[in-house]
């Protein structure tokens, strides 16, 4: 396997809503949480492109999107033990702005490769919907959210590429992906989820992630055994925190987003669109 990068800092209608209403608990003393929650808008997402592993900021949207993501936190009581972030600067940037609103840039951090976005090949950068109208919107929907095929890879030649940024020097060239589809994406943030953060999550502490789409969407998969066909219908929001609920053998038992239902749908909806061609 791979070496683990990371850097440690010591200062669907599936889904259950949290309203802003009073919920009462009925949850046991032995319910440990995890919050999962989709970097804020990116100059890339408003522009419609794909993004992968570039690294791009966020949009003012984007920094209010983690503002209100920390306010939703808060309301719900929700204290961290740990976070966990990717090396990418639009997470990056979340998970400091929601903390710093939440009072706890004090909590340890780690930022790891494992939790970067999927790879988009050849596609970072392109415009979706120029794209789908080039190939079709059936084939850049398999390239975009399928399980098995990945979209066209990256030449390594390309200035791009990951084998040229000083972040992930320390990986072995064959770690570093020219393309990924949704299987590969899972197959490294799986273990860093069972070595890594699932030895906190026994230790009982409550956890932050912030990371990307279809990386949160991997994770997805492996917690509620999605299959490989319904995965591609699954679409995270940016800024909204899902909060996932696990038992004493971190078997979930209950998840919910934070905030309106109605909007999360929207924010969901807006992600599953971003193929339509307009005219």
């Amino acid at each position: 396997m791979p070496r683990s990068l990371c850097f440690c800092f010591t200062i669907d209608e599936d889904y259950e809503y949290l309203s802003f209403q009073k919920k009462e608990k009925s949850h046991t003393m032995s319910t440990t949480k995890l919050v999962l929650l989709r970097h804020g808008q990116s100059i890339w997402n408003k522009e419609n492109r794909f993004t992968g592993w570039a690294d791009v900021g966020l949009t003012k949207e984007g920094e209010q999107e983690a503002k209100n993501a920390a306010f939703l936190i808060k309301s719900a009581g929700l204290n961290f033990d740990y976070a966990y972030c990717s090396v990418l600067k639009r997470a990056i940037k979340t998970l400091w702005i929601a903390l710093e609103a939440l009072d706890a840039s004090w909590i340890p951090q780690e930022l790891s490769w494992r939790l970067n976005e999927r790879h988009y090949g050849a596609l970072e950068g392109l415009n979706k919907a120029e794209t789908a109208k080039k190939y079709g919107e059936k084939q850049v929907m398999i390239w975009r959210r399928s399980f098995g095929t990945p979209p066209p890879p990256m030449d390594n030649e390309d200035t791009r590429s990951p084998r040229y940024d000083p972040r992930y020097t320390l990986l072995e060239a064959n770690a570093l992906p020219k393309t990924e589809c949704l299987g590969d994406t899972i197959d490294r943030v799986i273990p860093f989820w069972e070595n890594v953060i699932c030895q906190r999550i026994r230790r009982r502490e409550t956890i932050l992630l912030v990371s990307h789409g279809n990386t949160i969407r991997g994770l997805i998969k492996h917690l509620d055994k999605i299959s490989d066909e319904e995965i591609m219908n699954l679409n995270i929001p940016t800024g909204v925190p899902l909060v996932y609920e696990f038992d004493e053998n971190i078997k979930p038992t209950h998840k919910y987003f934070l905030g309106d239902p109605e909007e999360a749908q929207k924010a969901a909806e807006l992600v599953a669109n971003q193929l339509k061609i307009d005219g």
